[in-house]
């Protein structure tokens, strides 16, 4: 009986590290192909910007009324609705001719990836005893790392060899895979929230405020971008002056408020993922307007850094369930902050024995950072409020992909201006991008002292 109980767990630890794999691999890969995308659909630069905006946006806007949801009416529900929507508008992605049904389409599959990968934790953290806790989450965030960090990678071959709809198709039959064996495995949870209303006032803050305050970003310095920004923190006291009063809120507050493990570690996760989301699109155009390598090459000198957080991150997992997960994720955002200073002296003639060892520090600093990162935000939590801690984790990695992206266009704005990157324009993209690696240090160095703050539990 334990060994069946226990392959089934396995099946669905299996199910779930696919689901968190899928939804950041579909949003990686797409950056590669966008050229190619432009070229069919006729798209200028600013409408080629939103086929990976569309997808994050959507995504970040509806992960935390659907941890509410998924609290409410059954996480694997979701998680089993998410699979279908996310499978389909993949397939209809790849097949349609159509711009604007394309761009539907994006916007759906990040809606369909937010029912994944929000509840997906969730799930796992139900499931397994607290003393698996930190081991199998390991493995998911494994997942995830080999989503973001291959997909650009993978991507790359796919559109080479296959064309750019073959992204969008294999994303199709992974989904496939991922149905029947959810259908087949996880059974469908009672409710486990205790109050069952939804906080539509709540929603209908949420959404503009983070549309406002994401767009907003992603247009500075222009004026434009600080009133939508001025206009989303307007919409953030509102949000969370409303959510105060509830006894049913679309977001717990006081998770915030009440529990410093949580608020802390969601703080470290933001900071973490906004100081390292663009390290590999940075390297990425060094690599190839720099150094003058080719795209295949120079995703091959990036696999260094995913191979070495998917190989630690189980085993960062399973230590932080003996050891403090906040002490192993500090020391993870340390060695990833020292990483970062190093690249800080990136030059021409910096060579790339240099980098690869880098990119492995860094590996060893994200591997050590995330799970238990996530071990210590899923272990500080009622069992009824396992959807929304999911969601609101993964929320902060989308806002802190989206913080990391809009700063490095802010820099890139304000020192190269909008011009292409020509060899004159060499010695000034450099800087730009040493300037970013500088801000990001900053940023994981304040990163260390959110981690250490939080209080662990004995």
């Amino acid at each position: 009986m334990d060994s069946e109980n226990n392959s089934h767990k396995n099946i669905i630890l299996f199910v779930t590290t696919i689901g968190s794999f899928l939804t950041p691999f579909m949003g990686s890969t797409i950056n590669i192909a966008l050229p190619a995308m432009g070229r069919e659909f006729n798209m200028n630069a600013l409408m080629l910007s939103w086929v990976p905006t569309s997808y994050l946006l959507a995504a970040a806007i509806s992960l935390v009324p659907i941890g509410r949801i998924a609290d409410i009416t059954g996480r694997q529900k979701i998680f089993f609705y998410g699979i279908i929507t996310f499978g389909l508008f993949s397939l209809f992605g790849g097949l349609t001719s159509n711009l604007i049904i394309f761009m539907v389409c994006r916007v759906i599959q990040g809606i369909g990836g937010a029912m994944i990968f929000g509840t997906s934790v969730a799930i796992l953290t139900s499931v397994f005893p607290a003393n698996q806790r930190g081991k199998v989450l390991g493995i998911n965030v494994a997942g995830v790392y080999l989503g973001l960090s291959f997909g650009p990678f993978l991507g790359g071959l796919l559109t080479q060899q296959l064309g750019w709809r073959s992204i969008f198709y294999v994303n199709a039959c992974l989904g496939i895979l991922m149905l029947f064996l959810t259908w087949r495995f996880l059974k469908i949870e009672k409710v486990v929230s205790e109050n069952n209303r939804f906080d539509f006032i709540g929603a209908l803050i949420y959404a503009p405020m983070l549309l406002f305050i994401m767009y907003g970003f992603s247009l500075l310095p222009a004026i434009p971008g600080m009133v939508l920004i001025t206009l989303g923190i307007i919409l953030t006291w509102l949000f969370v002056q409303w959510e105060s009063k509830l006894s049913a809120p679309l977001l717990n507050i006081n998770l915030f408020k009440s529990n410093p493990i949580f608020f802390f570690s969601n703080m470290a996760a933001l900071i973490n993922y906004s100081a390292t989301s663009a390290v590999s699109f940075l390297l990425s155009l060094y690599l190839q307007y720099i150094k003058g390598y080719s795209p295949q090459y120079a995703g091959i000198i990036l696999i260094a850094q995913p191979v070495t957080m998917t190989i630690l991150s189980p085993f960062a997992g399973r230590l932080s369930d003996r050891i403090q997960p906040a002490i192993i994720a500090s020391i993870g955002m340390g060695v990833t902050a020292a990483g970062l200073f190093v690249l800080n002296f990136l030059q021409n003639s910096t060579p790339i024995n240099i980098i690869i060892l880098n990119l492995l520090i860094m590996g060893l600093g994200f591997g050590l950072f995330s799970s238990p990162n996530t071990n210590a935000i899923m272990s500080s939590v009622e069992k009824n409020y396992y959807g929304i801690a999911s969601s609101t984790l993964a929320t902060m990695r989308l806002l802190g992909q989206m913080s990391s992206m809009g700063m490095v266009m802010l820099i890139f704005s304000l020192t190269l201006g909008r011009v292409k990157i020509t060899p004159e324009f060499y010695p000034v993209f450099l800087n730009a991008i040493k300037i970013s690696f500088i801000v990001f240090t900053i940023l994981c160095i304040i990163g260390i002292f959110a981690s250490l703050k939080r209080r662990v539990k004995n």
